[in-house]
């Protein structure tokens, strides 16, 4: 079994991200903590409609 190499986030710890997700989701929000296994934590995210619209969900896990 191999070991999970971290991924190459820590330029990017602390700072406002855009990120696509599957199935056609679009969200914003602050890179808390990520690791291994490439789970990140994000503050302050916010899920953009492709209507245009923003709804805060807060604190996620991806």
């Amino acid at each position: 079994m191999s070991k999970a190499h971290s991924p190459e986030l820590k330029k990017f710890m602390d700072k406002k991200l855009s990120m696509k997700l599957n199935g056609g989701k679009h969200v914003q929000g602050i890179l808390r903590e990520f690791n291994p296994f490439m789970n990140l934590v994000i503050d302050e995210c916010v899920d953009m409609t492709t209507s245009g619209q923003q709804n805060n969900i807060r604190m996620v896990v991806i």
